[in-house]
């Protein structure tokens, strides 16, 4: 039994779908139960990351974990690591490539599950090709103002990441491993934003704006205004030295990664 916990999220939803197809016994955890529309395969029992205790039930029998922390800090991830542990061998953890050097939420949360025995692997993901769809609005209107158009970036796509995920939750071999999971290539940001345009056949282009005036913007999008101040530090870095570039998802899964044009040509109608 594998216990998925962020089953109704962007690339929970395909760690569960990708389980399934391999014949996985699959439970996820989820807060509104009734609401979560996942496949009739799978187990959903009610838990929420933010009361731990609520988690035990949920992880009777479980052998690995697919676990995403929701939180901007790594509080109250002890209590959880520590259900986990008492129950489960192994976690897969969807941390973030910002994770190096020790840095943010994601490395305390690393560091719990370092000490908690368990057998443990890192997915480190650049930046998500997803989060280009709170463009879609303005893309309609062939324009996309923000900051830091020249920033590169290697997206990768949420299916790559859950891939990556199934593999180290049903194979051995990926136990204390840290994977950095990107897409092939760096694209800019202006260039993502043509590329979305040529999928759709409406030509978009990006304008440039004020990183004071994107950044009210970006404390509403995230509900954080740190988390809104690390975002645009790291774009501006990428405009002179770009967002890494690896191999990871090939080596691990034998199939490259999607590039950001794949991407964006699969999810196409969600910017029309």
């Amino acid at each position: 039994m594998i216990l998925v916990t962020g089953a109704t999220g962007s690339v929970g939803r395909h760690v569960v779908s990708q389980l399934i197809a391999k014949g996985a016994a699959v439970r996820a955890v989820v807060r509104n139960p009734e609401a979560a529309g996942l496949p009739a395969d799978v187990e959903v029992v009610r838990g929420d990351l933010a009361d731990a205790e609520s988690l035990d039930a949920a992880l009777i029998g479980v052998e690995a974990v697919f676990l995403l922390w929701p939180f901007f800090s790594a509080d109250g991830a002890s209590e959880v690591v520590g259900v986990i542990a008492r129950h489960a061998r192994r976690v897969v953890y969807l941390s973030a490539e910002t994770a190096a050097g020790d840095r943010g939420f994601w490395a305390g949360v690393e560091r719990r599950i370092e000490e908690s025995g368990l057998e443990w692997t890192f997915l480190r993901p650049t930046g998500f090709a997803k989060n280009t769809l709170h463009w879609a609005g303005q893309i309609r209107t062939g324009v996309v103002r923000g900051p830091y158009g020249e920033a590169g970036r290697s997206l990768i796509d949420e299916r790559d990441i859950a891939a990556v995920a199934v593999r180290a939750l049903t194979e051995n071999g990926h136990t204390r491993k840290t994977y950095v999971l990107t897409g092939p290539a760096t694209v800019t940001q202006a260039e993502q934003v043509r590329i979305v345009g040529d999928t759709i056949g409406r030509p978009a282009r990006w304008e440039e704006r004020p990183r004071r005036d994107a950044r009210a913007d970006l404390v509403e999008i995230f509900g954080d205004e740190s988390f809104a101040d690390r975002a645009l530090d790291t774009w501006a870095g990428f405009v002179t030295q770009p967002e890494r570039v690896t191999p990871t998802v090939q080596e691990v899964t034998g199939v490259p990664a999607r590039s950001f044009r794949q991407w964006a040509n699969d999810h196409a109608d969600n910017f029309r």
